[in-house]
Formats: C-alpha cells, sequence, structure tokens
C-alpha cells in the first residue's frame, strides 16, 4: 500500500509546509459559470444535492478551476432532517424552508431509520469525486453539527433571534436533549458512512455556535460534538476531522481540546493573535481570511493574506475563508489569491 499522503492530510495531523494547503468554503456555488450552468438544468437544490453524478460534478468543478488541494463533496447540512423525515425545501430569495417542530410530540415523526437509505446518492457521489480525484487532493465529507440543525429544524428555517430554538432548549432542557441526541446519532452515521465511500476528511459545521451562553455552549454544542468525534473515531480512528465553531470566540479552546479533533476552522472574528497563542499548540488551524477581502480583491486582500500567512507560519496551518465564498466574487480574485499564495507560501 503506498504511504503517499496528500498536502492537506500532512497538515491535519500537524505537519509545518512552506506553502499551505488551500481550499475555500463554498468553494462550489454561484459564483462559478459551470455551477450556475449546472444549476439551470437541477430542478430543487435538493435534487442536485441527491444526483450522484451532478453532485459530483459540482464538487470538482473548483478543483478543475483552481487547482485546490481539496475538494468538499456537495451537498447541504440540511439532508439530516430531509432524510430523518422532516420535509425540507430551498425556496429562491429565502433559502431553506422546513415545517418546524413545535414540540416533543414532533420527534416521534423523526426515522432514524431512514437515514442511510435516503443519503445513499451523498454517498455515491463521494465515491464517484474520489475516483475522479487525483491522489494528491483530498475529499472532505460534511456535515452540521446538531445545535446548528435543530436551529433550522425548530425556526423552520433561517433566524435572527433563535427565539423557538432557545426557549426550548432553555426551558424543556430534558425535551430538547432528546432531540440533540437524535441528531448525534444521525450525524455520526452519516459521517461515517462518508468515510467508507471515500472521504478523506471531515469537517463539522456548527454556524450558530457562537449564540449560546456559556452552560448552553457546553451542553448543546460542546458535549454532543464530542460525542461525535468519539463515535466516528471508534470506527475510523484515523480519519482527520475539522470543526467549524462559528463566532465561537475564546470558547474556540474548549473545541481544540476535544480529544480526536484534528483542525479548527477561524471565522475572521478570531484574534490571529490570540489563535496563535492558545490554539496552534493544540491543532491544526483553519481559515480565516474575511470572504469581503476576496471579493475586494488586489492589495487589500493580498495585505490580509500575508497577515494571516505570517502570522501562522511556525504551525500547521490550512488556508481557507472565514465563512464561505460570496456568491458575487470575481473568479480573477480567487485565482489571484490562489497564485499569491503559491509564490509566497509561509516565509520565514
Amino acid at each position: 500500500m503506498s504511504s503517499f499522503r496528500p498536502a492537506l492530510i500532512k497538515t491535519l495531523n500537524g505537519e509545518v509546509s512552506k506553502k499551505p494547503p488551500v481550499w475555500l468554503m463554498r468553494q462550489a456555488g454561484r459564483y462559478l459559470p459551470e455551477y450556475r450552468e449546472l444549476r439551470k438544468n437541477t430542478g430543487s437544490f435538493l435534487n442536485l444535492c441527491y444526483s450522484p453524478n451532478l453532485a459530483a460534478e459540482a464538487t470538482l468543478q473548483p478543483i478543475k478551476r483552481f487547482g485546490f488541494d481539496a475538494a468538499i463533496i456537495f451537498s447541504d447540512i440540511l439532508v439530516i432532517p430531509d432524510a430523518l423525515g422532516q420535509p425540507v425545501s430551498f425556496q429562491e430569495g429565502i433559502g431553506p424552508v422546513l415545517d418546524p417542530l413545535s414540540g416533543i410530540d414532533d420527534l416521534k415523526k423523526l426515522k432514524k431509520e431512514n437515514i442511510i437509505d435516503r443519503l445513499n446518492p451523498v454517498y455515491e457521489a463521494i465515491q464517484i469525486a474520489r475516483a475522479d480525484l487525483s491522489k494528491d487532493k483530498s475529499l472532505i465529507g460534511f456535515t452540521g453539527a446538531p445545535w446548528t440543525i435543530a436551529t433550522y429544524m425548530i425556526e423552520g428555517g433561517t433566524s435572527r433571534d433563535f427565539l423557538k430554538t432557545k426557549r426550548w432548549a432553555f426551558s424543556k432542557p430534558e425535551e430538547f436533549k432528546k432531540l440533540i441526541d437524535i441528531l448525534i446519532d444521525a450525524i455520526t452515521e452519516h459521517l461515517i458512512s462518508q468515510i467508507e465511500a471515500g472521504a478523506d476528511a471531515l469537517q463539522i459545521f456548527d454556524s450558530w455556535a457562537g449564540i449560546l451562553p456559556e452552560k448552553e455552549f457546553d451542553l448543546w454544542c460542546l458535549r454532543p460534538i464530542k460525542r461525535i468525534v468519539s463515535g466516528v473515531r471508534g470506527k475510523c480512528p484515523g480519519i482527520p476531522i475539522i470543526v467549524f465553531p462559528r463566532l465561537a470566540g475564546e470558547r474556540y479552546i474548549k473545541i481544540a481540546e476535544i480529544d480526536g479533533v484534528s483542525a479548527v476552522s477561524l471565522d475572521q472574528t478570531v484574534s490571529l493573535n490570540w489563535a496563535k497563542k492558545f490554539l496552534q499548540p493544540k491543532v491544526t488551524l483553519q481559515g480565516n481570511l474575511d470572504p469581503v477581502y476576496l471579493l475586494a480583491g488586489g492589495r487589500v486582500m493580498r495585505e490580509e493574506t500575508s497577515r494571516i500567512l505570517d502570522t501562522f507560519r511556525n504551525g500547521p496551518f490550512i488556508f481557507n475563508l472565514g465563512h464561505g465564498v460570496l456568491p458575487s466574487t470575481p473568479l480573477k480574485h480567487v485565482i489571484e489569491l490562489c497564485e499569491f499564495i503559491a509564490e509566497r507560501g509561509l516565509q520565514d
């Protein structure tokens, strides 16, 4: 068996490289003309997620255009509630729309036994994409974290204040835990199945981790992620796992200290020097260019990219954004970013 390991996997295992591996969150999306063309003929967004050949094509589009070090499977965090039996749709100009859960009785409608069959197209897409990727490129599988997925399931979509979810979690924690337990089991199964299909690494997106106070952060973000990581590592001990606890601030430390977490992905609000001092000695860091710098391009983008590279040059580091690529981002700016990092690297 070959001992070759792609750059991303080396870095996730703690190695330091002169040129950090690069990939971007939401790198397959509306800023790409080839994606917009693909999307024209797929009907609903979920149809694209559940069409293995098309999802694999969307996964590979940014690799073919930009040569990123990793592809991330084209899917969505809300395939989990959809697979559990909660109707999910995506509406133009609105985003995800779900039939909201309103109480403990609604949990009886969720069926964990359907998860693997319903999500089999995702695993087929991973198999196709992995077969088409060169061995120096990594393929990342992913999921949302229980807390973040729960907010969509209860609010019925995106929210400004997350009032329904927080009220349920704060006032009836025993009930709310039943939903979180369902999601932990479903997410763990989904991640293991992605690895078995050919994913080389995993990322867990906890996009709304930062909205919780300390006690509830520990209950609904930290503990569930610990259980998921432990479950995945129990079946697949060597798989690298990245966690993105967006807007968690100094509580990133708690995520970085979870046994089995290989890396944390930094949002753009995290202080670089703080992360260098308190996080990089514990885990690989990933991030954290504000997507608006990529949108702007030019000198300001290069200067901020240099600041990030300079800060993290002495430890394991993956270059990425602090959130996803904005749809109006010019292609030439992405090309400029990749070329700049390739030329400059982590200079001494």
